[in-house]
């Protein structure tokens, strides 16, 4: 959901007018070029829903030898991975109610393929994924986790998504484009409480007081359905949300994508694949996530989920996290 600030800063205003997002994550630079304002072409790819088919991942030697030697795994020959189950595009559950799709669950079939081994998936609220990991109650995590160097001290992490924020208004509404934190001054904002958007809209919001500028609305939701028609209706003039869930939202054509930025603003944020430190399992995951990356299984999981702006040219272990968060 994200010195140590060595990683490339960039401002929002680069990734939105420019279109090219360029991120620093343990000395890898990603590229990304984006048209800044409209999401991804929905109607270019057949999405999937709730009643999506697993996807097959690709099975790689070199990451099942780099499994350590007598991990105990939740259960022997499977690996047990725990996620949130709330929205598409990345987890919820299917037509059946009973088995979970998204974006996450492709992705740790992915790699259980790739590690020559069994999927278990597990449900778990988000507050209880660090200490159900922690306990070994899971192998690992994956649940739209963002890196931060507080967590590092904790967990591993093997990265396997841009982490973006993506601000949507309806699509026949006045505002085109917001590229800077002037922009949202006197707007109504759909946003999660407490988090990283959260905290970004308090800050452009205290420049703009600062500046004279008119306050941002706050508006929180327990129900993102409630939220987006808020947005829809126009009692809300934007929600601020991460890009992954706005994107895929968007596929039904009443909203549209009018900003762009990285996760950890100014800063670049990793969606990562979370495990025990020091446990070894990490390695073994990164191999077998740059196996589906080069087989494009990889990037197939994306596309169907509309996510395809998000994905990495290469997973890396412990990327550079975020600092205060």
């Amino acid at each position: 959901m994200s010195s140590s600030r060595n990683k490339r800063r960039l401002s929002a205003s680069t990734v939105v007018i420019a279109g090219v997002f360029i991120v620093g994550v343990a000395g890898i630079v990603y590229s990304r070029v984006t048209s800044g304002g409209d999401a991804p072409d929905a109607g270019a790819t057949s999405l999937a829903d709730r009643d999506a088919p697993a996807l097959a991942g690709t099975p790689d030697a070199q990451a099942q030898a780099l499994l350590p030697a007598g991990f105990d795994f939740v259960t022997p020959g499977t690996l047990t991975v725990a996620t949130h189950p709330g929205q598409l595009p990345l987890a919820d559950y299917g037509a059946d109610s009973k088995q979970i799709v998204g974006v996450e669950p492709d992705i740790a079939r992915l790699i259980a393929d790739g590690l020559g081994l069994k999927l278990a998936l597990v449900p778990v609220a988000w507050a209880d994924w660090p200490l159900g990991l922690q306990s070994g109650k899971y192998d690992a995590v994956i649940s739209n986790i963002t890196v931060t160097e507080e967590r590092k001290q904790k967990f591993d992490f093997s990265s396997y998504r841009f982490d973006l924020l993506g601000i949507y208004t309806r699509t026949d509404g006045p505002i085109r484009k917001i590229e800077k934190p002037a922009d949202v001054a006197g707007l109504k904002v759909v946003v999660g409480a407490s988090t990283n958007q959260d905290q970004i809209l308090r800050q452009w919001d205290r420049q703009n007081i600062a500046a004279g500028l008119k306050p941002v609305e706050y508006q929180y939701f327990d129900d993102s359905v409630i939220g987006r028609l808020a947005v829809i209706t126009g009692r809300a003039d934007v929600s601020f949300e991460p890009n992954a869930t706005g994107a895929y939202s968007a596929r039904d054509g009443k909203v549209r994508r009018v900003g762009l930025f990285p996760g950890g603003w100014p800063d670049a944020a990793a969606i990562s694949v979370t495990t025990r430190k020091g446990s070894g399992l990490a390695e073994a995951i990164t191999q077998a996530l740059n196996a589906q990356i080069a087989s494009g299984t990889y990037a197939k999981a994306l596309e169907r989920w509309n996510v395809a702006e998000e994905a990495v040219p290469e997973s890396e272990t412990n990327p550079p996290g975020l600092v205060g968060l």
